[in-house]
């Protein structure tokens, strides 16, 4: 979401435009986002303030990859210390996993406001005392107005240089997430089109899962950045408003027709 349709608080052009596209020609979407801050009513609400009015059921977050992740790995009497923000605590609650300090099953770390010495050293003892250790994605920054500022892949390298333990990532470009996303769509990789900002999440995260990709240069991304990577996207736009899906979907038929 950030990035695709807005930064911060300002949409991006041709967002609302897209939407309303999706919503008329009846193709199912999610918006799919690594901040695992925000519940979907929260991104519901704030879509709504720009214009875009959709249900809660049409967001799919890290944090709700987390807790399908953790309540299929210990289906019964799952516990985890978080430090991390409403979206991930609810998500968890939801999935009836206990949110304890006490003996732990998961350190599970994820964006916060409340990020502070006291947990970084309770999370480094519990992991050091067998905690299994999970953080929602590993994007190093965020977007924001003024910058680039810490997210959560950059959030966990205290904890990951004293324990000595790498993390196991959830959100983009973790294949898992992108194949909870599709069954809550009810759709396969090869009719799903993976649109995002970022190289190293969206795009390979798409690729690696066999969905056709399209890049948008509103957010993180250049071009000149862009032809760094190994791998490249299938079509690269400068916003979602260039975006017209049943072209796109045209082409690729012609395109698979003739392979």
């Amino acid at each position: 979401m950030d990035g695709v349709i807005y930064t911060g608080s300002k949409l991006i052009p041709g967002a609302v435009d897209f939407v309303s596209r999706l919503k008329q020609r009846n193709f199912k979407f999610l918006f799919l986002t690594n901040n695992s801050y925000y519940t979907p009513k929260q991104l519901k609400a704030r879509l709504s303030k720009m214009g875009i009015n959709v249900t809660t059921d049409c967001f799919y977050t890290s944090a709700m990859a987390t807790a399908s992740f953790l309540q299929i790995q210990k289906p019964v009497d799952c516990s985890a210390y978080v430090i991390g923000g409403q979206g991930i605590i609810e998500e968890l609650e939801k999935h009836k996993i206990m949110v304890t300090s006490k003996n732990p099953d998961y350190v599970v770390l994820a964006e916060t406001e409340e990020y502070d010495y006291k947990k970084i050293i309770e999370a480094t003892h519990l992991i050091r005392e067998g905690a299994k250790f999970i953080a929602t994605n590993s994007d190093l920054t965020g977007p924001t107005l003024r910058g680039p500022v810490p997210a959560c892949g950059a959030l966990v390298a205290p904890i990951e240089k004293v324990t000595g333990i790498v993390p196991y990532f959830l959100g983009k470009p973790n294949p898992a997430m992108m194949f909870w996303a599709r069954k809550k769509m009810g759709v396969h990789s090869a009719n799903c089109f993976m649109i995002g900002d970022r190289m190293d999440t969206d795009i390979i995260g798409g690729l690696e899962s066999g969905m056709t990709t399209c890049l948008v240069l509103s957010g993180v991304t250049t071009r000149k950045n862009m032809s760094r990577f190994p791998y490249q996207p299938d079509y690269i736009f400068n916003n979602l408003g260039e975006i017209d899906p049943d072209a796109i979907l045209s082409r690729r038929e012609r395109v698979e027709k003739d392979l």
